[in-house]
């Protein structure tokens, strides 16, 4: 009967502090800044960029920040639009010039507005 209680008591602690630590720990989330898209964007115009790694950051939406998820959505349409998938393999730029440029000014854009932020 000991044993049985002895066994029961551990079973229970080990239960018991695996409900408590689930309940208090959170889910990790990746919150995307300003900066990560800055980064993204000159990698992008420096022909540094891959696909996936395009596609991890401009596939993930930004709920935190209107504007930011404004800039993603516009990203994702420019590559949409003007995105270069089969020549990226060859070291050629994800987008084309046409696209190129527009990604220059929205990365300008939201340069701009984070000066104006941090002053």
């Amino acid at each position: 009967m000991a044993l049985y209680l002895l066994v029961f008591g551990v079973c229970l602690l080990v239960i018991g502090s695996t409900v408590v630590i689930l309940l208090t720990t959170r889910t990790p989330r990746y919150r995307t800044e300003s900066h990560h898209l800055l980064e993204l964007f000159d990698k992008a115009l420096e022909s540094r960029v891959s696909e996936s790694e395009w596609h991890t950051l401009i596939g993930y939406p930004i709920r935190h920040n209107d504007y930011l998820e404004s800039v993603r959505r516009r990203a994702s349409r420019l590559m949409e639009e003007h995105g270069r998938h089969w020549q990226l393999a060859q070291g050629k730029p994800l987008l084309n010039a046409t696209g190129q440029e527009e990604l220059r000014a929205l990365r300008d854009h939201l340069s701009a507005r984070m000066a104006l932020q941090h002053a």
